[in-house]
């Protein structure tokens, strides 16, 4: 009898313990807490000095970094995202919605933002002040916000205003700006963690499209192969050129890509 007792204590106990654990490891999403200051369009600080960065979007960027230390030198359109982001949440109270992941690998939170009743996120990519970035597995709104990029692209809104179209071999003169990219994809390099579109017989200059494996479930739940679709297709890719081995554009979701044929 003292055994089975002693069992249903401990049970008790463990049962108790885990509650308060989780208690203490989770945040209530509809908590609000007031935004300090908009560091960019996609990522601003909190009062209680926590750095919050949008999911499902990426703005141009105010500031690059450099070895060790963040130098100011802004992308086209970065300063216009900010100031619209500053309108939108600086000094105002918010409400933060979360995915299945909470952080990044920055320590940064991870979330969907509103003020009053507007979803912040999907409201930058309305307006053309943002761009779709959806990565695996937070994708709770893929398809609006895909929807929302579509429409500002066809009104021309913010950053694709003056878009213009502009070939595979001309990629490479436009790092660090968001293009609508057009060429042929000759071969297609499988890797460990990505699928390398290449527009070029020498991968390490000519431009590149790069679909990580991590994201391969969108593409498949719309029933495209990445090897199988684009190989020796006529696409175009929108999206932020980089340079890694020449031009590229990390593509996280199908609706960046069209194809032209």
């Amino acid at each position: 009898m003292r055994l089975k007792n002693t069992r249903g204590k401990i049970t008790f106990i463990f049962i108790l313990l885990s509650f308060v654990l989780l208690g203490c490891g989770q945040e209530n999403p509809s908590r609000e807490i007031r935004v300090r200051e908009a560091i960019d369009g996609d990522t601003v600080i909190l009062t209680d000095g926590r750095t919050l960065r949008y999911i499902g979007i990426d703005a141009p960027e105010v500031r690059r970094y450099t070895q060790d230390s963040w130098v100011y030198d802004p992308q086209p359109f970065s300063l216009e995202a900010k100031q619209f982001n500053q309108k939108l949440v600086e000094g105002r109270s918010v409400r933060l919605e979360f995915d299945v992941e909470r952080t990044d690998k920055y320590g940064r939170l991870l979330a969907y933002c509103f003020v009053d009743d507007i979803l912040v996120n999907a409201k930058l990519l309305e307006e053309g002040f943002a761009f779709l970035h959806i990565r695996s597995p937070n994708e709770k709104y893929k398809d609006l916000f895909s929807t929302l990029q579509k429409k500002a692209q066809q009104e021309k809104k913010g950053i694709w205003k003056n878009s213009s179209i502009i070939s595979s071999d001309e990629a490479h003169r436009y790092i660090g700006q968001i293009k609508c990219v057009e060429g042929e994809v000759l071969n297609i390099h499988e890797g460990q963690k990505a699928f390398h579109l290449n527009f070029g017989k020498d991968w390490k200059k000519d431009f590149t499209v790069v679909i990580f494996k991590r994201d391969l479930s969108f593409f498949l739940s719309k029933g495209i192969s990445p090897v199988k679709d684009y190989q020796n297709r006529f696409i175009r890719v929108t999206g932020l050129i980089k340079e890694y081995n020449g031009p590229e554009i990390i593509v996280s979701h199908p609706s960046a890509i069209e194809i032209l044929e």
